[in-house]
């Protein structure tokens, strides 16, 4: 069994997303326990929780079936993070102000792990002067606050109050519950594909899905870096806790990546970069029975500019898709390009490249050649950056 959380579950209509929450909790290994308030259990039943987690749930501070323990100071005792969803208003004042008047609130308040709020509620509760106050509060304690998003509220208003996706909850949970120190160290990752637009509805692009990019940032936010993700355009939401700059085109990418690189230890160019644009017509270009002939034009090579711009003690990492020749082509990326490592691998199998949650890879540096066994995106980058950290240490 993995590490214990803690999820506490308040009365709101978003108390069923905790179930998908734990749910996905579980799957991962994680040993956890709930806790409701009284008014959670008129919108969940805590069977259904006591089912998912496989642990009794926790409602009344004084019920006698119990173990003989002060329950809410032994549970407390062994958690490594304690998750408050969907947080109500009133509990939010409660935790911000140091009330204990339930079994929530009194092990929330006996806990010294990390905490995580994921407040839901109307758009004008929300926006209360109080509870924005009770908010700042809460984050001037070290908690850390996951936003609410916007949307169609269940009173029928229309703004922010949504309670953060299951999946943006479940990254952030893991994200603080793993997380070191920081190091005092940045880092600078790239990824997803960029869009070359023909005309104002048709682009030149490729099949990234910005999946590495995102383990990338996720395994570096964990080891105690400050991290900054330029990210093309994709189908995730953004990643909590972490500067995320969103561009469409090469050359946005550039600038951007140019911006930023200066103060970075480290960078990571996992985007798919097109190699080639177009200048963009005005209006859309109409099938007219003729053939269309493209004039294409190289975009801005964003990594031989940073291996011609980079710093002493900085570390780059690019990475070198192919389909034939793979290694040839990457020894010469990296020699050319002035990388420290560049990760390589093909498209020749299907069952490697784009969109995938795994990889099979080469780690190229001017020194060593190393293949990695097929593994998962994020055990890649671990991989990569510990060499990247052992790297900056021998400089």
């Amino acid at each position: 069994m993995g590490k214990c959380i803690i999820i506490g579950v308040t009365g709101g209509i978003a108390a069923y997303k905790a179930c998908d929450v734990v749910s996905a909790l579980r799957k991962k290994d994680y040993e956890v326990h709930v806790i409701m308030t009284k008014n959670a259990t008129e919108f969940v039943s805590p069977l259904t929780f006591e089912t998912l987690s496989t642990n009794r749930v926790s409602v009344d501070t004084f019920d006698r079936n119990f173990e003989y323990n002060v329950k809410h100071i032994s549970l407390s005792a062994k958690a490594d993070l304690f998750a408050i969803l969907p947080c109500s208003a009133n509990v939010l004042a409660k935790v911000a102000n140091g009330i204990a008047d339930d079994m929530l609130t009194t092990t929330f308040l006996a806990c010294d792990c990390p905490k995580l709020i994921c407040p839901a509620m109307n758009t004008r509760m929300l926006n209360n002067p109080i509870t924005q106050d009770n908010i700042k509060k809460c984050k001037d304690y070290g908690m850390k606050i996951l936003e609410s998003a916007e949307g169609f509220l269940a009173c029928g208003d229309v703004g922010k109050g949504r309670l953060a996706s299951v999946q943006t909850i479940v990254d952030a949970i893991e994200m603080l519950v793993n997380c070191k120190k920081s190091n005092n160290k940045k880092i600078l990752i790239s990824t997803g594909a960029t869009k070359e637009y023909l005309d104002p509805i048709r682009y030149i692009t490729n099949p990234s899905s910005g999946k590495t990019g995102r383990q990338w940032a996720k395994v570096a936010y964990n080891l105690g870096y400050d991290v900054t993700l330029v990210t093309g355009e994709n189908n995730f939401e953004d990643l909590p806790f972490i500067k995320t700059i969103k561009v469409t085109s090469a050359l946005d990418m550039f600038e951007c990546i140019k911006a930023n690189s200066f103060d970075a230890d480290i960078i990571v160019m996992s985007a798919a970069v097109a190699d080639f644009t177009s200048d963009k017509a005005v209006n859309k270009i109409k099938k007219n029975g003729q053939e269309l002939v493209l004039n294409l034009k190289p975009t801005q090579d964003i990594l031989k500019y940073l291996g011609q711009n980079k710093r002493p003690g900085q570390i780059l990492v690019g990475y070198c898709m192919e389909t034939i020749d793979l290694l040839e082509n990457a020894k010469q990326k990296l020699i050319n390009k002035n990388c420290d490592f560049i990760i390589a691998n093909t498209i020749s199998n299907d069952n490697k490249g784009f969109n995938m949650d795994e990889n099979e890879v080469y780690i190229i540096s001017k020194d060593n050649m190393e293949k990695l066994p097929k593994m998962s995106k994020e055990n890649i980058a671990r991989i990569v950056l510990e060499k990247c950290e052992r790297e900056i240490k021998c400089c």
